[in-house]
């Protein structure tokens, strides 16, 4: 008679013991895989009347129960750690989600280089736990140097490969450089917005994001240049080139972004009225130079003086005298501001920029292009503009932004304005008081 052996007892998950007064129930959920550490839920069952057969028993009952839905709980974070990840939902949500071509630019770059190398693995379970931790983690070594370094000295960047004197090679050594506040603030605006998406999903119950502090927002502390440095500035551009200092001389008047001044066609300039319109931005993409609506996504149409209006004037008699010569007409489609002999396309605003720092380089100011747009502003809030206006200029949506950027000069202004409503007052005899 052949006898059959009775197959293996399968071994059970998780596991029961008795404690002090209660029984505990433990069971694994495999690791982390952003920390490499075991993942054990806990929980256990009280005893109402330890050492008494009958509490013993019905605690034991219960703990059987509670460790059957503890290894369901241990299921579904298995699955989740393998199909809802950090990682995962980010790549989901930014293929859904509506922004202009810039910022999409800048998000990606930012889970790129800093989000998916660090939390991009995290199960989505275990994100929404802990989010306070790991990310009020991640930010402070963020501020502290943009590559999360250790603290240890370190070549970043060798000149040659294999064995060499680095000293010789002119090799570098790592210099910690903090990730500004305004960029780290940017990194948690983008999980705060995947997590909300992932609440409407049904991916996670609840958005842990508002529990998570970010660094401070950073206070505005523009610089513009003063008015003696602004003359000189852009006499220096007006020697370079005609073209060069109109392009100086107009960012100032205008108060526009680089982008929308490079983007201007003469069909957006009114010599008879005065009046430029300003509804494009140029642009760096991933796919390259692109026109886009301005950064407020509104038209505005700003106003110009007369000298501005004669050097615009000028300029485009230029600009067509030059396209005569290559047997073109210009247009009302015509850019303004070209580097092409034929000027089919606008200039690249990155050189624009370059091209700006080396000549405040050569006259000694400390400033950047985009100060030409802090100048306008603080030249006109100082003259005693009203806020508003200075605002619609700027293509502010309303006066907020600008107070917040320019207070200090609408203070300034403030104190004008209470000298003259003091000059209108009448005057008053002293009162004696004797």
């Amino acid at each position: 008679m052949t006898i059959v052996p009775e197959p293996a007892k399968a071994r059970s998950r998780g596991n029961i013991r008795r404690m002090r007064d209660r029984v505990q129930v433990r069971v694994s959920a495999g690791e982390d895989p952003s920390t490499g550490e075991r993942i054990i839920l806990t929980d256990s069952v009280p005893i109402e009347v330890p050492g008494n057969a009958r509490s013993e028993r019905e605690a034991l009952k219960a703990a059987e129960k509670l460790r059957t839905r503890m290894l369901a709980d241990a299921d579904e974070l298995k699955v989740a750690r393998t199909r809802a990840t950090v990682g995962a939902l980010l790549g989901r949500w930014m293929a859904q989600h509506e922004i202009d071509a810039t910022t999409r630019m800048t998000y990606e770059s930012q889970i790129r280089m800093y989000i998916v190398p660090a939390i991009g693995d995290v199960p989505l379970v275990l994100f929404v736990r802990d989010a306070s931790q790991r990310l009020e983690t991640l930010y402070s070594r963020l501020r502290k140097c943009r590559m999360l370094c250790n603290g240890k000295t370190f070549v970043e960047r060798h000149a040659e490969k294999g064995p060499h004197d680095c000293a010789a090679a002119g090799c570098k050594p790592h210099v910690c450089k903090p990730y500004a506040a305004s960029s780290v603030r940017s990194i948690h605006a983008i999980l705060s917005g995947a997590c909300s998406a992932a609440v409407r999903w049904g991916w996670i119950s609840f958005n842990p994001m508002p529990s998570v502090r970010p660094p401070a927002k950073p206070r505005p502390q523009p610089r513009p240049p003063t008015s003696e440095q602004m003359a000189r500035i852009v006499e220096a551009a007006w020697t370079s080139s005609a073209e060069w200092g109109l392009y100086v001389w107009l960012s100032a008047v205008l108060g526009a972004r680089r982008g929308e001044v490079v983007a201007l066609q003469w069909e957006d300039v009114d010599l008879t009225a005065g009046v430029v319109r300003l509804d494009e931005n140029y642009v760096r993409t991933n796919d390259g130079m692109v026109l886009k609506d301005t950064k407020s996504h509104q038209m505005r149409r700003v106003s110009i003086d007369a000298p501005t209006v004669e050097l615009l004037r000028q300029h485009r008699e230029d600009c067509a005298g030059q396209l005569a010569l290559l047997g073109v007409s210009l247009t009302d489609r015509t850019w303004v501001f070209s580097a092409q002999p034929d000027m089919s396309r606008p200039r690249d605003p990155a050189s624009l920029t370059r091209r700006y720092g080396r000549l405040v380089a050569k006259l000694g100011i400390d400033t950047m292009l985009k100060e030409l747009r802090h100048y306008s502003a603080t030249e006109l809030l100082t003259a005693g503009v009203d806020l508003r206006t200075v605002a619609g200029r700027l293509g502010h949506g309303d006066g907020t932004t600008t107070l917040r950027h320019y207070a200090a000069w609408v203070g300034s202004a403030d104190t004008a304005a209470a000298g003259v409503i003091g000059g209108r007052m009448p005057v008053l005899r002293p009162v004696d008081r004797s």
